[in-house]
């Protein structure tokens, strides 16, 4: 279905990555809640999950195993609503168990990931969010080869405040930079621990690690998230957060995160 890549992508206006240079920074919640932002935002979003290792999204967005169908122009997407505002396509979908491990030489992921991001058949959508795998590898670069043949406008990466994380986060830069991924911006996950009773944000880890890489690289610094245990709940449970604590820290954080996002993607 190798020419129906245009076609699968022509109606995709903007095209986002995220990236982490390391696993556990929680870089597939950013991606889920980045998206119910954007809905409420008003746009049409999908994920395109590609974590091979990990995908999660799935029970994030609480739609379960579904049977994925075919259509003419390729596999089409899960909804996770009525108004088919939210579109999800996960890796974990097509594999046989998604609990079992994946144990592929790098050819046949590079191949499966290939016909994946060429064959999901989006329709219309105002942001398309890819979920990578942690760090750099065949898989990202396969990923960008496929989506290059369309658009991507660039990358968000993921980091945790502390130096180990952030420092993971630089060859993620290097990376972006070797390929010509335009970096829309790095978001600092779990900045912050946010009390549910109070809403007081108390740092667990160092602070500023983040803005701080921004600095130093010349990229946009898109903003904190505090570690939220009313996040992580609605999360395990297949909530929508952004509905459902609206008084959050976290959610004020993820939505002007959004905003930003959006400003960037038609400026450019």
């Amino acid at each position: 279905m190798e020419q129906n890549n245009e076609d699968n992508l022509a109606q995709v206006q903007h095209v986002v990555l995220v990236l982490s240079g390391k696993g556990g920074v929680g870089k597939s919640t950013i991606t889920t809640e980045l998206a119910l932002a954007l809905r409420h935002a008003g746009k049409k979003v999908g994920i395109l999950d590609i974590d091979l290792c990990g995908p999660s999204i799935p029970r994030m967005l609480s739609v379960g195993r579904p049977d994925v169908h075919q259509c003419d122009l390729g596999w089409v997407p899960v909804y996770t609503d009525a108004e088919k505002s939210l579109a999800l396509m996960s890796i974990g979908f097509l594999l046989d168990d998604p609990d079992d491990a994946v144990v592929w030489r790098g050819p046949k992921k590079t191949a499966l990931i290939g016909q994946f991001v060429s064959d999901v058949a989006w329709g219309e959508l105002d942001v398309l969010l890819v979920d990578t795998p942690p760090g750099t590898s065949d898989e990202h670069l396969a990923v960008l080869e496929n989506l290059k043949k369309h658009k991507v406008d660039g990358a968000i990466l993921v980091t945790t405040p502390q130096a180990v994380s952030t420092g993971d986060v630089r060859r993620e830069i290097t990376f972006c930079k070797k390929t010509g991924l335009r970096i829309l911006g790095i978001v600092e996950n779990m900045s912050g621990f946010a009390c549910p009773h109070c809403s007081e944000c108390t740092n667990i880890f160092s602070k500023g690690g983040g803005e701080d890489l921004a600095k130093l690289t010349g990229s946009v610094f898109l903003g904190s998230v505090p570690l939220d245990p009313l996040l992580s709940a609605s999360i395990e449970e297949g909530k929508d957060f952004i509905q459902s604590f609206p008084h959050s820290p976290t959610f004020s954080a993820i939505t002007s995160i959004s905003h930003t996002l959006l400003n960037s993607l038609q400026a450019a």
